[in-house]
């Protein structure tokens, strides 16, 4: 059942015009670093603006945090946070209020919660259960384009070093 979103379970102000810019090569180009390719259907559900704006290219997600540019197209089409409907976890991922998974609505801060409140964490358990039932969208909800669970488990890592050291 993991086909239909190609998850794996140990796999993770509105603006006012449209930057466009000339690429040479496959790398954002705002930082200068190779981004991911991600399927035009991704950005398109991302957006909230509207889609005849979106031209037909290959585009990329930039991860990095220090980076405003969120997905660039091969032609020179460039789209930050302003233009989406979701705040991006890679893009903040100091801020416990964005999600870290987009299909079942987990965020640092709930993370945290379960963990604070009830000594354990089922969160894994609980993405690969709904990634098992069919429930999950990575490829369209992520804005990444691709399953959350390598973030979630980067995630977990953080807090629980973060939970030795007090």
């Amino acid at each position: 059942m993991t086909e239909a979103c190609q998850c794996s379970p140990d796999a993770g102000s509105e603006p006012s015009e449209i930057h466009v810019q000339s690429l040479g090569r496959n790398v954002c180009p705002t930082n200068g670093r190779q981004g991911k390719l991600v399927d035009t259907k991704t950005v398109m559900a991302m957006l909230m603006i509207p889609l005849t704006h979106v031209k037909p290219a290959q585009y990329y997600f930039c991860r990095e945090a220090d980076c405003p540019t969120v997905y660039y197209s091969t032609d020179g089409q460039i789209f930050n946070e302003t233009y989406l409907r979701e705040r991006v976890f890679q893009k903040n991922p100091n801020d416990g209020s964005v999600h870290v998974c987009y299909c079942f609505r987990h965020s640092a801060n709930s993370i945290h919660e379960e963990l604070e409140s009830t000594g354990k964490l089922t969160v894994i358990e609980s993405i690969t259960n709904g990634i098992q039932a069919g429930q999950c969208a990575c490829e369209v909800r992520n804005p990444q384009g691709t399953c959350c669970l390598g973030n979630v488990i980067k995630l977990l890592k953080k807090l629980q070093i973060e939970q030795q050291h007090i």
